[in-house]
């Protein structure tokens, strides 16, 4: 049986259809990327008249600065915490979905809806929870003896924080977690239950290792998530406090660059933010994909 191949009669016309992805990446990702990498080896006035090529005088000046440090260390504690949370919960809720047979359709509907939700009302709602004086959860914890409040506490904050993220990419998690127990052939389960082994034994012996691909794919992803996509969560609950606990690296950059209109240091912050996730993309791809098992 032969396969039809289609060909082009003009060899201008692969370029014409690919010619408006090409734009739009080039408009909206390359040049945007290329004037951050420009404007951080400048350094305009204060009213933005003139501005001086100053070199690498804004990244020496970003390591020699104590909040960009506490920023670094404040974003690999969140990074670390949302990743650590999101796919945690996530493969939980989809190893339950797994072992439900009538009202799995149902369960998944309901977990899939808070990915819907924009990171800045789910925000808004989780501070609205937390609230120290109207919230449910700090009135729930004074009568257990602890006072919250995220206003003031740090650890606090960071705990909102994380748990606000979380929620939002728990959903998204949780789709790909159910698609690959879904893929895994039933029969290696039950040969494993046949030949005595238990529920947890059967969990790190063939689930976990046969889920590592989806799991591998999930931890860059929300890597990547925490990193660039929690602006608006963070945004909505603490603003990056209190005295800079929870103030990752991303909402940084929007502070300098738009509230304290130091628009050097801030392309500054963003060259040295993509450079950290490539670099952790690299070694993710380098390193833990060889234990990975296809």
């Amino acid at each position: 049986m032969s396969t039809k191949r289609n060909t082009f009669r003009h060899r201008t016309l692969p370029y014409l259809l690919i010619a408006p992805q090409l734009a739009v990446t080039l408009v909206f990702f390359m040049w945007p990327a290329a004037q951050a990498v420009i404007q951080s080896f400048e350094q305009e006035d204060a009213f933005g008249l003139s501005t001086t090529w100053v070199g690498f005088q804004n990244y020496q000046t970003l390591f020699a600065d104590p909040e960009y440090l506490n920023a670094l260390k404040v974003t690999v504690v969140f990074t670390l915490g949302v990743t650590a949370v999101s796919l945690g919960l996530a493969l939980l809720l989809a190893l339950a979905v797994d072992r439900m047979v009538k009202s799995a359709t149902v369960y998944t509907t309901l977990l899939v809806w808070p990915y819907a939700v924009a990171p800045a009302v789910s925000g808004v709602m989780w501070w609205f929870m937390f609230n120290p004086t109207i919230g449910i959860f700090p009135y729930l914890l004074h009568m257990v003896g602890y006072d919250w409040n995220h206003g003031l506490h740090g650890t606090d904050a960071m705990i909102l924080v994380i748990l606000a993220a979380s929620w939002n990419q728990i959903s998204y998690n949780f789709l790909f977690f159910v698609a690959g127990l879904q893929s895994i052939p039933a029969s290696l389960r039950e040969a494993a239950a046949i030949d005595g082994a238990g529920p947890a034994k059967r969990f790190w012996t063939i689930t976990l290792p046969l889920l590592s691909p989806t799991t591998f794919f999930l931890l860059v992803v929300n890597f990547v998530y925490a990193m660039f996509n929690t602006f608006a969560t963070i945004h909505a609950t603490t603003q990056g406090g209190p005295a800079g606990s929870t103030n990752i690296l991303v909402y940084k950059v929007f502070n300098d660059g738009f509230i304290g209109l130091n628009l050097g240091s801030s392309s500054a912050q963003s060259v040295v933010l993509l450079f950290i996730v490539i670099a952790l993309t690299v070694v993710q791809f380098a390193w833990v994909e060889r234990r990975v098992q296809y």
